[in-house]
């Protein structure tokens, strides 16, 4: 059975990349270490790149090894949602925007102990990046 076509609108397909639509809409994976923010180490704030919902704050994101970024925490509880995702024969816990929907990547419980202990991995193409000004 084929998955259901999310609607996207022509302002969206305008304003996103493929790689962009294809994640945040269709579920994929962007490859391992090759986002632009894996390695960012600037202050600021993630946002979603669909519809700019804050994420995570910059003092949450941690080395975690995994080939994307890796946060222990979010910026305020319920500004992401958490889905049970049993695609590909795994039980994973998949993390999306509350605010559009959008698929950003998945939580994991072996996160930094002395913090959350939690890994949120996200996608970088589905993050927009706002330093905070100086």
């Amino acid at each position: 059975m084929d998955k259901p076509k999310p609607k996207i609108s022509k302002e969206m397909l305008d304003k996103l990349t493929k790689e962009q639509v294809d994640v945040c809409f269709y579920k994929g994976t962007e490859a391992p270490f090759t986002g632009k923010l894996l390695h960012n180490k600037e202050k600021g704030t993630y946002h979603c790149v669909v519809c700019g919902n804050p994420l995570f704050p910059s003092e949450t994101k941690f080395e975690s090894g995994t080939g994307w970024p890796s946060f222990y925490d979010v910026i305020k509880k319920g500004n992401v949602k958490l889905e049970e995702d049993a695609s590909y024969s795994m039980d994973r816990t998949e993390v999306v925007c509350s605010k559009c929907g959008a698929h950003l990547g998945h939580m994991f419980n072996d996160g930094p102990p002395d913090k959350t202990g939690l890994r949120y991995c996200i996608n970088s193409v589905a993050l927009d990046f706002k330093p905070i000004s100086s």
